[in-house]
């Protein structure tokens, strides 16, 4: 079913691109009509008012859509995780990561050991 919804909303939003690329911009863009002349088969007017319909009408098959498939995919994976998915462990929530010692944290000290606080061999 999953599927099914999904191929219709794949063609759902190619022919939304394909009926948003035909109607007419500001500049003439693809419209229908051309170069302006009238006596087609439709006037611009009503291919304008049709194609705002089937607009409209695709708009909301694709949001329906969505949803379906939003509403199926919570389904599926209501109770899991994704880590269960892929197999690993979740963490247990009570033990905390190891932290490294206080000593390592801190900046070299000038004049010790291991060469004045800048890490390099001292120079004899």
């Amino acid at each position: 079913m999953e599927n099914v919804i999904l191929i219709v909303h794949l063609i759902l939003a190619l022919s939304l691109i394909g009926v948003v690329l035909l109607q007419r911009s500001e500049g003439g863009g693809l419209g229908l009509g051309g170069g302006g002349g009238g006596g087609g088969l439709v006037n611009a007017r009503s291919a304008a008012t049709a194609l705002g319909k089937v607009t409209w009408g695709l708009a909301i098959a694709f949001i329906c859509t969505s949803i379906a498939l939003t509403i199926i995919a919570a389904q599926n994976s209501a109770g899991s995780s994704v880590l269960d998915r892929i197999g690993v462990d979740a963490p247990a929530s009570g033990t905390a990561p190891a932290l490294p010692s206080g000593d390592s944290l801190l900046p070299p000290v000038p004049g010790d050991a291991s060469g004045g606080g800048l890490g390099l061999p001292r120079a004899e």
